[in-house]
């Protein structure tokens, strides 16, 4: 059992936290290495346009498509910026409740809530920052809704936490037009202030707090789009990692408003949009306030936090997120890919054109994840209003017929000797999902569970006749159906030839249980 460390030196005085004592307080619980799969209200202010993904800083940055629809849309971001989307953002048709059901139909085993994305806007009631959804906007605690519709859904916890990075994701806002009839006039955040607010919804808040300040005060001069591009390309590659230059109360309040969420809210997952870990001390400190808080909680750190892009002796003291990518073989420490159905924040424009990655797409993920030793968070994206479409409707409809079938396939179980087997490689790494070839009906995933081996094959065979060499030595006793039903099958030296039934009702990805002596 994992033990117990001291509070971060922000919490009790002399006490410094490190890689080495978060590894030695800390190992993956049961619960989460069980429950495989988790869904997403990865939802905000952004998503009130509908159009898609950053619209916060796209909308600053003259030439691209969200700065041209927001123009049309809005107006110019000189008179309406960020702060007007928030005050446009009402979420009167969220339904916390009613989704959380829905989400634990389909097969999720927890639900995570977004606390703060790089927008720098708290979606919960914060005590350090006053640009939270308690005070402006919807003026309702979202993650505290979130967590109550969770637990009484019988479904674990998580909040995520994408704010590390909001100091350099705002300096678009404080630019200029490099052309046209408004050229060098700055945007709002440049000069806007808190005697602005007078008589606004915003009355009482500063909008330097929101926007972070000038961290990096874009200069006068630049004349065209293309170097505008650059400046702000040459100075995004600096953020890994690092305390703000000049404006460490950043990151100082950064790990108040961390550390917050954590005592109201006990999530039991947090995760963390940064590579390793955000702000060095500041960062090592949410983790050791996380795990001792979790402590007090539970008597030990029964949680999970994530982040990216983690060295091998971190990921004994967090767990590693693969966002939108696959790994190669199993892992012998648990990990996490989160991706998608969409974009992170919803896209009108994809839904009107049928976009999405549907249910089967999903349920061949997750049991190439699962085998692998891994989970699966998956972003179902939110209209501004807090609902989700009738696509979406759908894909969750068709989640929940599979899982109910055959969920016994994923969850609980453990990798086997080998993840699986077939032609298709999917390509490894971070943002990777796009360049994968489709899944054939050639290709099998593995996990165990008690006495079975359960065979995934992430398509239909054409004349439901299939086979799987993985399983073409030992004896196989008898072959079921994830519902049970016996399979006919023939065992040879070379391979085990299984007789699937035919799809019936739009049945997708079959699943067979294995028995026999020696499998597991």
């Amino acid at each position: 059992m994992a033990g117990s460390l001291a509070l971060p030196a922000v919490a009790r005085a002399g006490v410094l936290a490190d890689w080495t004592t978060l590894a030695s307080a800390w190992e993956c619980p049961e619960w989460f290495r069980d429950a495989k799969f988790g869904i997403w209200s990865h939802w905000g202010p952004q998503c009130v346009p509908e159009y898609g993904d950053w619209y916060g800083r796209q909308m600053y940055l003259q030439g691209n498509h969200v700065y041209r629809h927001h123009v049309e849309t809005y107006g110019h971001p000189a008179e309406f910026g960020f702060i007007d989307l928030i005050g446009r953002w009402k979420a009167d048709k969220w339904d916390p409740e009613a989704l959380a059901e829905k989400y634990r139909r389909a097969g999720a085993r927890y639900i995570v809530s977004m606390a703060s994305h790089h927008d720098n806007f708290d979606m919960f009631a914060s005590r350090h920052h006053g640009w939270n959804a308690t005070m402006v906007g919807p003026k309702t605690d979202i993650v505290g809704r979130w967590e109550k519709a969770t637990r009484a859904a019988g479904l674990r916890f998580g909040i995520s936490n994408h704010s590390s990075h909001a100091w350099h994701w705002w300096q678009p806002a404080y630019g200029y037009d490099v052309e046209g009839p408004r050229m060098g006039e700055r945007y709002d955040a440049f000069r806007l202030t808190a005697a602005d607010g007078k008589g606004r919804f915003w009355e009482g808040l500063d909008p330097q707090d929101l926007y972070t300040g000038p961290n990096m005060l874009i200069p006068d001069g630049i004349d065209s789009i293309e170097a505008m591009n650059r400046w702000h390309g040459a100075r995004d590659g600096q953020w890994l990692e690092m305390v703000p230059p000049g404006n460490e109360a950043f990151a100082r309040k950064w790990l108040a408003r961390q550390m917050d969420f954590v005592e109201q809210y006990r999530p039991d997952l947090v995760y963390f949009d940064d590579s390793r870990l955000p702000f060095g001390q500041y960062g090592l400190d949410a983790v050791a306030h996380f795990y001792d808080q979790a402590t007090l909680w539970h008597g030990s750190p029964d949680v999970v936090l994530t982040a990216k892009r983690l060295g091998d002796y971190q990921r004994e003291a967090i767990m590693e997120d693969v966002e939108r990518g696959f790994v190669a073989d199993i892992r012998p420490e648990p990990w996490q890919t989160c991706t998608c159905i969409g974009n992170w924040h919803y896209d009108r424009e994809l839904y009107e054109r049928h976009g999405y990655k549907g249910a089967k797409l999903v349920i061949q993920r997750l049991a190439d994840i699962v085998s692998k030793n891994g989970n699966l968070l998956l972003s179902v994206p939110m209209r501004g209003d807090g609902s989700i479409d009738a696509d979406e409707e759908v894909i969750l409809a068709d989640l929940a017929r599979w899982t109910e079938a055959n969920g016994e396939a994923i969850y609980g179980t453990r990798p086997w000797r080998v993840f699986g087997e077939g032609p298709t490689q999917p390509p490894t790494g971070l943002m990777a999902e796009h360049e994968a070839a489709p899944f054939t009906a050639q290709d099998v995933r593995f996990t165990t569970k008690g006495d079975a081996v359960h065979a995934i094959f992430l398509d239909w065979p054409d004349d439901a006749r299939i086979e799987t060499f993985r399983l073409g030595q030992g004896t196989v006793e008898r072959v079921e159906t994830g519902a049970g039903r016996p399979v006919s099958f023939t065992q040879r030296s070379d391979a085990l030839h299984i007789d699937l039934p035919r799809p019936q009702g739009g049945e997708f990805v079959p699943v067979v249980r294995i028995y026999g002596a020696g499998l597991v």
